[in-house]
Order: structure tokens, then sequence, then C-alpha cells
């Protein structure tokens, strides 16, 4: 059998080294690294003139990320069975659908909206909330394209009743949140409405907000 020809997509040229390191080291399957990308373009560029077995691809880069790219060479002819393959064969791009598999099952647009109306400039707010809610949208279509379900966890159903069941007591936290913020800036640059309990109560939510979700950032 041949070796399968690789080609690396990441923005970080010292990233781009350290896979190229780890595929000449794989013994199983036997593969060569035959082109390097900085970015999606770089790649689509790339593959317009050129043919590799398998992608290498960073999930979050400036711009298009690597699950956009990934959805986008499902339409091709060869291009899905490569990434079906990665996703269900190749430990590391499989850990790192996982992830944002994961991530995206904790995500609750909702909750993220009482954050944002922190933000007291209207348009400011609308226009930055809308993006992301623009680029949460977008990783769905991309990861359903991907692994080819729409269902987040279906692998890890244990994991997706778990986070469920956390969410009761959570989304209080996450209000609660929102409310002591809103009380501490409305006291900032006043030294005599300032509450240490509220400054006290906002660490303690963060910290079982991160508890809960079982995530430190």
């Amino acid at each position: 059998m041949s070796a399968l020809r690789v080609l690396v997509v990441d923005d970080e040229e010292l990233a781009r080294l350290r896979l190229r390191g780890l595929v000449d080291e794989c013994p199983l399957p036997r593969a060569n690294v035959v082109g390097e990308a900085a970015n999606v373009s770089q790649a689509l560029v790339w593959l317009a003139t050129q043919q590799c077995d398998v992608l290498l691809l960073d999930i979050q880069m400036p711009g298009r990320d690597g699950t956009q790219l990934a959805a986008e060479l499902r339409g091709q002819d060869r291009s899905p069975a490569v990434v079906g393959e990665m996703a269900r064969h190749w430990p590391f791009f499989a850990t790192l659908l996982s992830n944002m598999d994961m991530v995206l099952a904790k995500t609750d647009l909702a909750i993220a909206s009482r954050y944002a109306e922190l933000v007291q400039d209207t348009e400011l707010r609308e226009r930055i909330f809308a993006r992301i809610a623009a680029e949460y949208w977008e990783t769905q279509r991309c990861l359903e394209l991907v692994t080819g379900t729409s269902v987040r966890l279906e692998s890890n159903p244990l994991l997706a009743r778990s986070i469920q069941n956390r969410f009761a007591y959570l989304d209080p936290l996450n209000h609660l949140q929102v409310e002591l913020i809103q009380r501490h800036r409305a006291a900032a640059g006043d030294p005599d409405r300032v509450d240490e309990r509220v400054h006290r109560g906002i660490h303690l939510s963060i910290n079982g907000v991160a508890a809960g979700l079982r995530n430190t950032g």
C-alpha cells in the first residue's frame, strides 16, 4: 500500500512543523506530508491543483476554520470519504470533533443573550451578538456535515444526559451572576455603594458555573 499523502493546514508555523514530525514518526499507516497551508484559502488553492489523502486541519484558525473547510470538501467526489475516515479512525481528529461536540452541547444562546444585555450600547451589543450567534449555527452545521448527525453527543448519551441534568442548577446561577454584575457596575465609582457581598457573590458564581460545566474557562 502506498503512503498516504497528507496536507497540513494550521495558521501557526510551529504547529505545522510539529504535525509534520508526528506524521513522519507514525509507522502505520505510512504517510508523507506533501503540502502545507496557513489558512483555508491557501488550502483551497493547493487542493485546486493537487490531491491528498488526508488533511490535518486546525479547528480554530483566524477567518474560516478547519470544520468549515472539512464541510466544504464533503461536497466533492473524493474528500467526504477521507474526512469521514478521519472522524472515525484518526484519534487526533476524532478527539477534536468530540471536544467541539461537547462544547456545543454546553452552549446556550439564550443564556448568552442575558450576558449580552450587560452591554449598554445597543447597536454594538446586537452587532457583536449577531456575529456570535451566526458562528454558533455555522459551527453546528459544519459539525453535522462532518459527523453525519445533528444530535449533540449522540455517541456519548451518558455525558449528554449529565450535561442536561446540570442545566437545572446552572441556569439560576447564570441569571444570578448577571444580576450581581449589574449591581456591581451600578455601584462602580461610588465607595459608599460598594457591597463586598456582591463582589464575593460574583466570584462564587464563577466557581459554581465552572464546576457545573466541568470547564475552567
